[in-house]
């Protein structure tokens, strides 16, 4: 009998990546996304279904779980208090019979409460044996995403990270692994996997990068706490609980947090994983 495998967050940079990797290396597996809204997703044949889920809606959990072995779970950013979202939805999973979830969280969640991710963690921890947390580093992709917009416009990387060093891990890494977790339900019970690229850069170091290989001069720009919120407040529209995630966890850059190089990511491909320039210079048409 093939695999049932539950992807939410389909639509966004790690969860297309997920699928994509399940598509490519697991190809008999059964793949099935969520949507809040399933007329915004089209059907291909990487996708065998798309149900519908949100995670503010716990009707919406049973169907969705139904008959899949293993869950890919992923917090949208919208969601801070997961008691009656994702952790509910965990145990309508578990009761419905998934036998592998595999969650997306970040670094730092296990001693950080003020991380929405930690409660998560705490809820997969209890009674079962079911569970495997992925805690990547900083995304490559956010240069495509979160900071995108400032680079195209500004011409500029604006973080409060002062002079620290992230070791960026590339989104095309984390879903092989996921991926193979998903489907390889011998191994991975209760692991946790700390997931960073093979090298450290500083925010100088990749907008020197960037300039290189775009021919453009982008420049990175130490934003003060104060200024850093504000912006997001009122360039990205973000709310206060998001705005306060963002700036703790880009904050935490000065000091270190995300400059460690862990070796479990090589280990778990059995290859070097990309690194921030790899990621740069295979998709130097994002910021043109």
């Amino acid at each position: 009998m093939n695999q049932r495998v539950l992807v939410t967050g389909a639509s966004g940079n790690v969860g297309k990546e997920v699928v994509s990797a399940l598509q490519s290396f697991h190809p008999t597996t059964n793949i099935r996304i969520t949507t809040r809204n399933t007329e915004d997703i089209e059907s291909s044949d990487v996708v065998n279904e798309i149900v519908y889920l949100d995670f503010q809606n716990p009707d919406s959990f049973q169907s969705a779980v139904s008959d899949c072995t293993s869950v890919f779970l992923l917090r949208p950013p919208a969601i801070s208090n997961t008691k009656d979202t994702l952790n509910q939805f965990i145990t309508v999973a578990r009761n419905s019979g998934v036998r592998r979830i595999v969650f997306l969280s970040v670094a730092g969640a296990a001693d950080n409460k003020l991380v929405p991710h930690h409660a998560v963690e705490q809820q997969l921890r209890e009674a079962s044996s079911d569970w495997t947390i992925l805690r990547p580093g900083f995304f490559a992709q956010n240069l495509a995403s979160a900071y995108r917009e400032d680079i195209l416009k500004d011409n500029r990387i604006y973080l409060p990270a002062g002079s620290g060093k992230v070791a960026f891990v590339d989104l095309r890494d984390v879903g092989k692994v996921a991926a193979n977790v998903l489907t390889d339900l011998s191994e991975h019970a209760e692991k946790t996997y700390t997931l960073t690229g093979p090298e450290a850069y500083t925010f100088q170091e990749v907008s020197n990068i960037l300039s290189r290989e775009t021919k453009r001069d982008i420049k990175y720009i130490p934003a003060s706490i104060a200024g850093y919120m504000y912006h997001l407040w009122n360039t990205k529209k973000m709310g206060l609980m998001q705005i306060i995630v963002q700036t703790i966890l880009h904050v935490g850059l000065r000091f270190g947090q995300a400059e460690e190089t862990d070796p479990t990511l090589k280990q778990l491909l059995d290859e070097k994983p990309y690194n921030v320039e790899d990621y740069i210079r295979d998709h130097t048409s994002i910021w043109k």
